[in-house]
């Protein structure tokens, strides 16, 4: 089994939650850029085969030749897959729809879950000087998913403000302390962070009081609001902080990187 507790180079946190439209990938593009517009240099690592990070980051589906596709089941070498985007200090590792066949091509492969473990940690990854890597997941609890757990120093929850938004975060917290106990006894919540919030909505202030009173300090202080310009930034193929950078969504992902920073201090110096 490979060593997992070695913690050289950047740190990797994926972003995760099993249920769709919490604005995972939103919280992965958005984060990413806010953290590369603050200086840090920033991998994104499209997980999801629906590659709507890739397409958020402006890397047209033509563009697609060299993917986490092609990275896991092909092991090609890394700096073939990795790609500049428009935003100064972020990259990405595209996706398209062929990742959707990598569970059942994988499943032979007695290392299937330590791939992406291994893909983010060769020494080509050195000359590139990440300061963190994202890992955009699919919205299931998949090998996929469970890759980017092995791989990862911790794991990222956006819970949306929602009507039953905690009753999915129960079988999350479940795979992770999994994943910890089994594979990756480094791994650890890096947090929870509200998304599509309303501060006018009765519903979205119970969630929030719910999510904390269960959860304590792992509920980031910033919470995303529900923002028309973050909704319309991935139709421009652009992160909202470049789409509209005096938006109210712009401004709390530009928040949300500084408490994440903070936590980080040696990579935040």
């Amino acid at each position: 089994m490979p060593d997992l507790s070695q913690r050289n180079g950047p740190h990797i946190m994926a972003i995760a939650n099993q249920k769709g439209g919490v604005g995972k990938t939103t919280t992965s593009i958005n984060l990413a850029a806010a953290m590369a517009e603050a200086g840090r240099r920033v991998l994104v690592v499209d997980l999801d085969p629906q590659g709507n990070a890739s397409t958020g980051l402006g890397v047209e589906a033509a563009d697609r030749e060299y993917t986490t596709y092609e990275l896991l089941v092909d092991d090609i070498p890394l700096e073939q897959a990795i790609q500049k985007t428009e935003t100064e200090g972020l990259f990405i590792i595209p996706a398209t729809v062929d990742l959707s066949s990598a569970d059942i091509e994988l499943m032979s492969n007695e290392r299937r879950s330590f791939l992406l473990h291994a893909a983010l940690r060769q020494d080509a990854m050195k000359p590139f000087d990440f300061d963190f890597i994202l890992i955009d997941c699919p919205p299931s609890l998949n090998l996929l998913t469970v890759n980017a757990m092995v791989a990862a120093h911790s794991v990222l929850v956006p819970l949306q403000s929602e009507f039953f938004a905690l009753e999915g975060l129960s079988q999350l917290m479940l795979s992770i302390r999994e994943v910890r106990q089994t594979a990756n006894p480094e791994l650890r919540i890096e947090g929870v962070v509200l998304t599509m919030y309303d501060r006018r909505n009765n519903l979205s202030q119970q969630v929030e009081l719910d999510a904390r009173e269960n959860l304590g300090e792992l509920v980031f202080r910033t919470r995303i609001p529900r923002n028309v310009r973050v909704s319309e930034a991935p139709s421009y193929a652009m992160p909202v902080l470049s789409y509209d950078p005096k938006s109210k969504g712009a401004r709390a992902y530009q928040a949300l990187a500084q408490e994440i920073l903070k936590k980080h201090a040696p990579l935040a110096a």
